[in-house]
């Protein structure tokens, strides 16, 4: 299936790892021309020279005047803007117990450089009826513990995908959320590498994710996301799409009592 996405011009925010290179992939296959910003620009380059096209803009976005500065390198390379697919943030464990300070960080790490690109970019997404779409992430609506910073950040990101959907819809900008729950990607390995069994932690949550009993992967993703960017999605809007086995909103004992 053509998705019509040849020579767009995509902003991937942490687009250089896990998730957000899966999408920079699947992207540059369809035609477009992915845009990588972040901290990571050895890897970034990296994977723009495999994919034979795109660019690289190196970026603290927990900065105002980075993500202006990205919005305009990118507008000044390929004079033009077609989406922003919203990936870039951390699960950085800010708990209830920690300072409202060490809270206003994780909100400024995660949720901040949504709206600030979006702000910059608006005029050009406006006149290339473009598309946003923000990767979120189950704990908004799971909730995890001991991180709520990320919890709020990412429940911010799905209320501003209604919000937007429906402020930009008067400029045929469509504004989509997809949601990941368990993927593994390098944050993610990170983590398991602080268990005393990784092994055993990830046998115990394969069991409860109900399609296949296994994770999803960052292609399964970024598929999604791609989709959405598409007008083959030409009417899809404000929607908060969840490509995870059925882990969010299916009962996830079940696979695990039948196992057992």
């Amino acid at each position: 299936m053509d998705l019509h996405l040849t020579d767009q011009v995509v902003i991937i925010t942490g687009g250089a790892k896990g998730i957000g290179a899966g999408c920079t992939e699947a992207f540059a296959a369809e035609g477009a021309i992915p845009v990588i910003v972040g901290r990571s620009p050895d890897v970034g380059r990296q994977l723009i020279e495999q994919c034979g096209r795109g660019h690289v803009i190196e970026a603290e976005l927990t900065s105002e005047e980075a993500c202006r500065l990205a919005i305009e390198e990118t507008l000044e390379k390929y004079g033009r803007l077609d989406g922003i697919v919203h990936n870039a943030g951390v699960n950085d464990g800010v708990s209830l117990s920690q300072s409202p300070a060490d809270f206003m960080a994780s909100l400024q790490k995660n949720i901040f450089h949504v709206f600030t690109l979006t702000h910059y970019a608006l005029d050009a997404l406006i006149g290339s009826k473009g598309f946003i779409v923000n990767i979120s992430s189950k704990v908004a609506d799971t909730g995890q513990g001991a991180t709520s910073g990320y919890a709020a950040s990412k429940g911010a990101m799905n209320a501003l995908t209604r919000e937007w959907a429906l402020d930009l819809a008067k400029h045929s900008i469509r504004v989509n959320s997809v949601v990941p729950a368990e993927v593994m990607t390098p944050l993610y390995q990170n983590w398991l590498d602080t268990l005393d069994d990784p092994e055993a932690a990830v046998q115990d949550i394969e069991s409860r994710i109900p399609f296949e009993n296994r994770m999803t992967t960052s292609e399964e993703i970024a598929n999604t996301v791609v989709f959405l960017a598409s007008d083959r999605s030409a009417h899809t809007t404000g929607q908060i799409l969840y490509p995870d086995g059925g882990y969010v909103h299916l009962d996830r004992s079940y696979g695990a009592v039948e196992k057992g």
